[in-house]
């Protein structure tokens, strides 16, 4: 993965930023306007939790494929204090932040296929990708 599929995490701007180049690169591949919408609000929920929680990390987006299907990965990361509890943490209105508890458990409901790990004081990573339909 080039340089340029990952994008630094650390403020609102590189939200955005994250949020555009995973928007683009789906794009190019031919994801319905539906699909780029739930893409950028993947990335961008992903890359919230990032600043929120863990203060910077990094945003991955890469292209995929399986057989004949195209797809879009997305890869959040951080070194931050990890999720103690991720079962909790995937229920829709558990937060402990000030947000909704949506983030997570609406990034599940958005994209195709979902994978989270984390550990106490070393981080966490969410893998999501979504396929073409």
């Amino acid at each position: 993965m080039s340089d340029k599929d990952r994008i630094r995490i650390e403020t609102d701007a590189d939200i955005v930023n994250a949020r555009q180049r995973g928007r683009e690169m789906a794009a190019g591949l031919g994801f319905s306007s539906a699909d780029l919408t739930m893409i950028a609000t993947a990335i961008s929920e992903l890359a919230r939790n990032i600043v929120e929680y863990a203060r910077t990390g990094e945003i991955a987006v890469k292209l995929v494929s399986r057989n004949s299907n195209k797809g879009v990965a997305i890869i959040a990361h951080d070194d931050g204090p990890g999720i103690s509890n991720i079962d909790q943490a995937m229920r829709d209105g558990f937060s402990t932040g000030d947000g909704l508890g949506l983030g997570l458990p609406g990034v599940r409901r958005l994209m195709d296929e979902f994978e989270i790990t984390s550990e106490i004081g070393k981080g966490t990573t969410v893998a999501v990708k979504k396929w073409r339909q």
